[in-house]
């Protein structure tokens, strides 16, 4: 197996973004590319990462294989990468070897690990309202409704959509029309976590467009994708207990 990233700079940041949600993942390696599908240890979010084959410079794998790796450790050493440097990915035995090419050769060898609990895929979801805004816009009214709350409000209506936010003395509402957006909604109303999806903003710096999709107290998708990379989250509702 020989993966090789001319301009790895991109992937090193996602794997920082992820590695707020999940501690530990399967890396999927095949002829198609790398991917993986991770749960949080709460159960409440989900990634899924896709890097296509033809991301990478070059690509050798025979057979299909399943990385346990420590998403802390893999960090870390893409930490070190710099602009104008190559990544080069094998395996052998059970260890990782990254090699970071610059004027030198800096090699890094990482144990593969046993990921614990069962393999993960994406859940087959129906949404409702379907927005396509801003990245920009959408990490401003995150970071927004964080002044006031720990949670946000997403609601859609056919040519509008709000997000707004209330905590027990102050609130926060941010509306857009379909004159703005790309909505193709219904009447919908779920709430979330935000500390969750401050997490999930930080995708924002890759495309300039996310893709938000939910229904009526329902999970919400957010995907960010561009010619390379596909990075999805889905989140679960928060659900108002009563008394």
């Amino acid at each position: 197996m020989l993966l090789r990233l001319d301009h790895p700079k991109l992937f090193s940041e996602i794997i920082g973004i992820i590695s707020e949600l999940v501690l530990e993942v399967r890396l999927k390696v095949s002829k198609d590319g790398l991917s993986l599908i991770a749960l949080d240890p709460a159960n409440v979010a989900m990634v899924s990462f896709k890097l296509p084959n033809t991301a990478f410079s070059e690509i050798d794998v025979e057979n299909k294989e399943v990385l346990g790796v420590n998403l802390e450790s893999l960090k870390a050493v893409l930490r070190r990468i710099k602009a104008g440097s190559v990544l080069v990915i094998t395996k052998e035995e059970n260890e990782l070897k990254l090699q970071i090419k610059d004027k030198v050769t800096r090699e890094f060898n990482l144990a593969l690990i046993d990921v614990e609990g069962e393999e993960k895929e994406i859940p087959n979801l129906e949404f409702s309202s379907k927005i396509e805004m801003s990245s920009l816009d959408f990490l401003e009214t995150i970071e927004d409704s964080s002044v006031v709350a720990d949670s946000c409000s997403f609601i859609s209506e056919p040519n509008k959509f709000l997000i707004q936010a209330k905590g027990s003395l102050n609130s926060f509402k941010s509306e857009f029309s379909s004159d703005e957006l790309n909505i193709q909604a219904e009447s919908a109303h779920s709430k979330y976590s935000l500390e969750y999806l401050q997490k999930m903003i930080k995708a924002t710096k890759i495309t300039d467009k996310v893709k938000i999709n939910f229904s009526n107290d329902y999970p919400l998708r957010l995907d960010f994708v561009t010619p390379f990379i596909e990075l999805s989250f889905i989140l679960a509702p928060r659900v108002e207990s009563e008394d």
